[in-house]
C-alpha cells in the first residue's frame, strides 16, 4: 500500500512536494510515526533517517512559477501524480490519500482511498508527510542563504508577519507565488508606485 501526503500547499513561497511511501519488504514501522505537525521539528529529523531505511519515497515536486501557471488544484494533482509514478506502476495498488479530494480521478488509477487525517492514522501516509515536511524545510532553508532578508529558514514560505514585513520591505522573489492574493496585491501596489 502507498501513503501520499503533501506539503506546502498553502505557503506563499517555494515549491509544493508530494511524496508518496511504501512500506520495503522485511521492514518495520518506526516507532512515533503520526501527523508531521504534531511533532518537534527535532522528532521529524529523528524519524527521517529511520523513514528512509523502512519505506520506498517518492517526490513530486511543483515550483511556485507551475502553480501560478497551473492553479493549485492543478498543480497538486501534477505533483502527486509525479510522486506515484516514480513509486508504482501498477495502477491497481492500494493507494491511501490523506485529505478529502481524490486527486487521482480520470487518472487509470483504481484502487484509492481518500481518507481525512491519514497522516495520524496510517503509517505510510504519516511517513510520507514526516518526509515532505523535513525535505521541503530543507529546501527552503537552501534558498533562505541567497534571500536572508526573507527568513524562508523559519517560516518556510508561508504567511507570517516576518514574511510579510520582508516582502514589503523587499519586493518578490522568483520564489514568491504570484497568483496568490497576498502576492498578487502586493505586485499590483508596487506597480502603481512606479
Amino acid at each position: 500500500m502507498i501513503g501520499i501526503d503533501e506539503v506546502g500547499r498553502g505557503a506563499w513561497a517555494g515549491p509544493l512536494l508530494v511524496c508518496a511511501a511504501r512500506l520495503k519488504e522485511g521492514k518495520k514501522y518506526p516507532t512515533g510515526l503520526t501527523d508531521s505537525k504534531k511533532l518537534t521539528k527535532k522528532q521529524r529529523e529523528k524519524l527521517f533517517a529511520y523513514i528512509v531505511d523502512s519505506f520506498d519515497i517518492a517526490e513530486g515536486w511543483v515550483s511556485a512559477e507551475m502553480i501560478d501557471s497551473l492553479g493549485l488544484s492543478n498543480a497538486l494533482k501534477s505533483a502527486c501524480l509525479l510522486a506515484t509514478f516514480e513509486i508504482t506502476d501498477d495502477k491497481s495498488e492500494a493507494i491511501i490519500l490523506d485529505g478529502t479530494t481524490n486527486l487521482f480521478k480520470e487518472t487509470g488509477y483504481t484502487n484509492v482511498k481518500v481518507q481525512k487525517k491519514a497522516d495520524e492514522t496510517v503509517p505510510e501516509v504519516s511517513a510520507a508527510a514526516i518526509y515532505a515536511k523535513v525535505v521541503r524545510d530543507q529546501h527552503m532553508l537552501e534558498h533562505s542563504v541567497d534571500h536572508p532578508e526573507y527568513g524562508f529558514d523559519t517560516h518556510v514560505g508561508y504567511g507570517t508577519k516576518k514574511h510579510q514585513e520582508a516582502l514589503k520591505q523587499h519586493g518578490i522573489t522568483n520564489l514568491h507565488r504570484q497568483s496568490f492574493k497576498p502576492i498578487n496585491s502586493l505586485k499590483v501596489s508596487q506597480k502603481s508606485k512606479l
